[in-house]
């Protein structure tokens, strides 16, 4: 259980890596930028699949460790 908990550690530091920097204009808030972080943006493609894979070894890790803590 803990290697497999290590492996989906690993993936999901790799898929966050992946990612497109969302905040790339976050440092326009402080200096206050006119800027489109709040915008309605949908991701698409290929960002929403590394989104939903995100999302689904990100509540795998929550999942298994929280069993392996009462086990």
């Amino acid at each position: 259980m803990r290697t497999f908990l290590l492996i989906i550690a690993i993936l999901l530091i790799a898929i966050v890596l992946l990612q497109s920097n969302k905040a790339e204009s976050g440092a326009q808030i402080i200096s206050g930028g006119n800027s489109d972080l709040f915008s309605n943006r949908k991701e698409r493609g290929s960002e929403l699949v590394i989104s939903r894979i995100t999302f689904v070894l990100g509540m795998t890790f929550f999942i298994i460790s929280f069993v392996m803590e009462f086990i």
